[in-house]
Parts: structure tokens; sequence; C-alpha cells
């Protein structure tokens, strides 16, 4: 029997579809740094060995599944070739992978990881469906139907794909360590949709996804009043957000989802679009958009004391106002305070009027130091630069995070795709 030897195995992408090689009965084991990555839990629940990197984990027999973050000098990818064994970066094992299925890639500069979450689990409901969510969760089901995944445009690793749908949120400048600007982020995804061998369900109130050419349908969804899907008379409410759909100008059904943001609504309506083509039931849809619990670190919320503690993964403008807009949406009597880490050098120096701008929705802003990136260079870039933008900001050292105890009654709302989580922890442990 083979064995999946995955190098760089906690890695989000790694660690999920590890997971869906284990439930489909696969000998499955992997290796990492020891650091503690929150992706590496669900491997230890499903008892998967996770082995510290080391040369001689390669053995004769394995099929080799490397991140795309490593090298071909990598000790284990150099010992794998003296072996002969077949080796696969992980984009591509995965474009192997998904023509076992029906196969739907959900891609998009903002909102994929909660969209592919989100559809999974409607989708999941009817059908047999595995699934893979770039948070590191994946589930692999016996004789599916579908596989719902969730494709990353950097680097355009998602070019390694061909699916039969493809659901595309929105394209906004994003990655500047490889994207030139956003007409190259669009490039990439027009190519993309060239491959799309069945249906792409896009957002058209996105004006670059309205550009899109390709060989197959195009059903665009959205708020505005020229989409084949709309959403109209929206409402926020304490359960979540209810709203109506048309389909081409006729009611098709009412819906509510437990989240809040026009970007909450948007990611639904991306499920209704696909499952309305594939012919899922609406009942289906009635049931399950209502009982999505979220993915890990996408709003993710905690009560200590008289506070509530939010975790999300926002990184960039768009993600931060968006998810302000929901917090404030969901605790309108509650003071929001933003606690921001900010995520690689490149995207800080590109983006620092913008994330000033996005910040200024919260009423009181605290600023932890930049999470640079191994690949690049501060210079002279500092937190600083930021906190002289953000009007009343403060710098957060974690050893000061005691300031964060004056904020009586207050949502504390921390963002960051960095380490910020170590920030609510130390919080937490006051």
């Amino acid at each position: 029997m083979t064995t999946y030897h995955f190098t760089g195995i906690k890695g989000s992408g790694m660690s999920a579809l590890a997971q869906i090689l284990d439930d489909m009965q696969e000998d499955v084991q992997g290796s990492d740094i020891s650091d503690e990555i929150f992706t590496q839990k669900p491997l230890e629940r499903k008892g998967i060995t996770v082995l510290p990197f080391s040369k001689n984990n390669i053995k004769e027999g394995q099929h080799i599944i490397v991140s795309a973050a490593y090298e071909s000098g990598h000790e284990e990818l150099v010992r794998a070739k003296e072996l002969g064994l077949q080796v696969d970066v992980y984009p591509t094992f995965l474009g192997s992978f998904i023509e076992n299925f029906t196969s739907i890639a959900v891609t998009g500069s903002h909102g994929k990881t909660s969209t592919t979450g989100l559809l999974s689990h409607v989708l999941g409901s009817a059908r047999p469906t595995s699934y893979l969510i770039g948070d590191g969760t994946g589930k692999g089901v016996k004789n599916a139907d579908y596989f719902v995944f969730e494709a990353c445009e950097y680097r355009r690793h998602f070019l390694n794909y061909s699916p039969d749908y493809c659901v595309m949120t929105n394209i906004d400048f994003d990655h500047p360590d490889y994207f030139a600007n956003v007409d190259d982020v669009f490039d990439a995804f027009q190519e993309m949709a060239k491959q799309v061998k069945k249906g792409i369900i896009a957002c058209g109130d996105d004006e670059y996804l309205q550009k899109l050419h390709a060989n197959v349908p195009i059903l665009y969804y959205g708020l505005g009043e020229d989409n084949d899907f709309q959403a109209k008379n929206i409402e926020s409410t304490k359960e979540g957000t209810m709203f109506d759909v048309y389909v081409r100008g006729d009611l098709y059904g009412s819906f509510q989802v437990p989240g809040y943001g026009d970007h909450s609504v948007l990611n639904a309506l991306s499920v209704v679009a696909l499952c309305h083509y594939e012919a899922i039931p609406k009942e289906a849809l009635t049931s399950y958009l209502n009982t999505f619990t979220g993915v890990k670190r996408r709003f993710t919320e905690k009560p200590l004391g008289r506070q509530i503690l939010i975790d999300d993964y926002a990184h960039h403008p768009t993600e931060i106002a968006a998810t302000i807009e929901a917090t404030q949406k969901k605790y309108r009597d509650r003071p929001l305070v933003a606690i921001f880490q900010p995520h690689t050098y490149s995207r800080t120096k590109t983006f620092l009027n913008d994330f000033a701008t996005a910040l200024g929705g919260a009423d009181h802003v605290y600023l932890c130091d930049i999470f640079g990136s191994a690949r690049e260079n501060a210079g002279s870039l500092s937190i600083g630069h930021l906190q002289d933008l953000v009007k009343g900001s403060l710098l957060l050292p974690e050893e000061e995070i005691e300031q964060l105890q004056k904020h009586e009654d207050a949502v504390l709302l921390f963002m960051g795709a960095g380490d910020i989580q170590k920030y609510q922890e130390a919080y937490e442990n006051l």
C-alpha cells in the first residue's frame, strides 16, 4: 500500500488534503517545523503522524506531496529523488485529484474561505460532498459526487486546476510581492476562467469580473439590478441577516444567514446561484444556509467578562472594512476596538493609506508590530508609519496588553494574518 507523505503538512491546504486522503482510507503521514500551528490539531485528532523534517522520513513505497513553499533542495525532496519516488507539488496533485468528482473551485481576492465553507456545508447536506477549505479543514466522503475546494490565486497556483465550476467572489489588488497591479491579478483570473469546464458563478457587482470572457456560461450574482441572481430587502436581525433572492427578476425565495454585512449576503448568494444551477432543492438552501457555524479565524467570537472578543483573518483594507461593518451591524450598541497586526511589509507599504481609512471606522484602534515575511526586507518601514495616519491610534506591545481592559462592554476585534492570536491569548490569560 502506498503511503502519502506530506512535506509541509501543517500548511492549511496540505493539512486539509491529508485529512481527505485519510478519510478515504489511504495511509497518510507528514512532516513540518516543530512550531505549534492550529492546522495540526485536526491531524492529531485523526491520529495522522506528524514528524519533524528529516531525510530519514522518506522511504521506499511513498508518494511525496510537497507544499509549494519548499524548494527542490529540501532534504526530504533530495532523498525522495535519490529513491526515485513520485513527488508532486500540492497544487499539481490537487489538480489531478479533482478529476474524480464534479469539482467546484472557489476563488477570489477576499471571501473564498468563508464561501468554500458555506458551499461545502449546504451542498453536503443535499449530496455526498468532499471538501478542502483554506482554514485547514478537509473531509473525504466515500463515493462523493462533488468536491468543493478553495483555489488560491497567489503565484497563480489556481492555474493548476481545470474545475467543472468556479465561484469567483471578487478581484482586488493583493499580494503586491507577486502581482504588479490589479490588472495583473485580473489577467490571472481571466486565464483561470478559460480553464473552467461547465460554468462560472461570478459577483456581478465587481467591475473586473464583469469583464471576464469564458468558454462556458457566466452566472452573475450581486446586489445590483443587472445580476442574474439579486439579493433585495436585506435586513439585519438579532439572529443574522435576512434577504430575498430574485432570479432574473422573479422572486425565488427568502433566506437567512447567521452572519452580518453585505459580504455575508454575497457569499450566500453565490451558494444559492451554484445550487440553483445544479438543481439542489430550495428547501436545502433555506435550512442549511442558516445553520452554518463558520470557518476558523473568520469572525470567531468569544465572550470574556463584559467584553466580546472576535478573531478574524482580515489582513487587507477591503477585508478590514467589511469586518468592521459586520461587527457594527451585529453589536450596534457597543464600542468597537480594533486591534490590527499588518501582514508583510510589502502589503503594508502598498496599502498604508487604505489601511488607515479602513481602520478609521472603529471607535478605538491599537496597532501591533508588522508581521514580516522571511522573503522580504523591512527597509525603513515601521508600524509607526501607519500610526501616524490613524488618528488617536496606540501601539500595543504584547507585554502591555492590559491596556484593553479599560474598554468595558466593548467588542475587541483582533485582525491579521500573522500571529495576532498570541495577543488575544495573552489578553485572555490576564
